[in-house]
């Protein structure tokens, strides 16, 4: 974000932030949302100043919750020192990527999210289903951009195919590098509005940022010819105030994408098929070999797609076993935490 100074109103302060800031609050603490994250440590701004905060892996300071970009903080109006986070409007959240059992928060207090892929060989729908139930499930706004539109003869093609993904889904097919392209974007960039792009590296999303924000500075990836994927550029997420007043959340291609507790994502997102194993005659089908499953003899009457019941299925078992895993986590946790308290105790005694 630039040094210029911003209201609360310009970096997305709204009635929901400004309920829980109290009388008691005004007279100790100041609002600062965070504008960007790294490894380690983040940076909130008040909208005069920029602070830089240390993170530890279980929270920041005494907080013992994980703020993101997006997020907003309470600090002491003397130290600077973080007192509360304030209660998201949303969260977008995924499972760490590799082998660890933990979350991950990607962006907060998002208002619409833009999913971001490519005219080429990166477009693919088990992936952007995800996206889709992610937002389903944060309740935000979610838009389709199709870039690198310059790039293919076939533009109707991606576009009948991502229509499969959600049918209100509105679908853009832009050049990134066009300033007249970008513009059938601009209705959803207006002012005190937070929106956030998503999308795997190489996709053209920080060319986006760039063309709509209208600068350059930010470095740019070329495409490697072999498989039509764009170099990694964006190494933090970071928050930028565009010409528009609108707050756009930039954040790192996203090369693994599991989902967790995202029930109510799935459901609406693939609804045509969540409907229908309502009808089943066993509560808990499978929808793979029982008897009387409704959604199996849709598929058999060619009334669903194969490939949507598929990745449903596998998306449906993950976002289970994951919400598990941390549940089991959580519990495990609770256990240490009691023993070494009732140790400590007795020592104590």
């Amino acid at each position: 974000m630039n040094q210029n100074e911003y209201s609360l109103a310009d970096l997305g302060w709204k009635n929901s932030f400004r309920d829980q800031y109290s009388a008691d609050d005004k007279a100790t603490s100041i609002p600062a949302r965070v504008i960007k994250t790294h490894k380690g440590h983040l940076v909130v701004s008040t909208g005069k100043t920029e602070h830089l905060l240390q993170i530890a892996e279980t929270g920041i300071g005494s907080l013992r919750e994980q703020p993101t970009v997006g997020d907003w903080l309470l600090l002491d109006a003397e130290s600077f020192v973080p007192v509360r986070l304030l209660k998201r409007t949303s969260l977008l959240k995924r499972m760490s990527p590799g082998q660890q059992v933990k979350l991950q928060p990607i962006a907060a207090n998002i208002d619409t999210l833009l999913i971001v892929s490519s005219c080429n060989t990166e477009f693919n729908l088990n992936r952007l289903e995800r996206y889709v139930c992610l937002a389903i499930d944060a309740g935000v706004e979610f838009v389709m951009v199709l870039t690198k539109a310059d790039l293919t003869d076939d533009i109707e093609a991606f576009k009948t195919k991502a229509r499969q993904l959600h049918e209100t889904m509105p679908i853009m097919v832009v050049n990134a590098k066009n300033n007249e392209s970008v513009s059938c974007l601009k209705k959803w960039f207006s002012k005190g509005k937070s929106l956030v792009l998503l999308g795997s590296s190489g996709v053209g999303k920080t060319t986006l940022l760039n063309t709509i924000n209208g600068t350059v500075k930010d470095k740019t990836g070329s495409i490697r010819l072999a498989d039509d994927k764009g170099r990694h550029t964006t190494t933090t997420r970071s928050l930028h105030v565009m010409p528009s007043g609108a707050l756009l959340i930039d954040v790192p291609g996203i090369r693994e994408l599991q989902l967790h507790d995202c029930e109510n994502g799935l459901y609406n997102a693939f609804s045509e098929i969540t409907e229908l194993a309502e009808q089943c005659k066993f509560t808990d089908c499978s929808h793979t070999t029982e008897p009387g499953c409704a959604v199996q003899h849709a598929l058999n009457e060619d009334k669903i797609d194969s490939r949507r019941l598929n990745n449903y299925l596998k998306l449906l078992s993950e976002t289970q076993q994951n919400t598990e895993n941390i549940s089991e986590k959580t519990k495990r946790k609770a256990s240490s935490s009691n023993k070494k308290r009732k140790a400590k105790s007795k020592w104590i005694g």
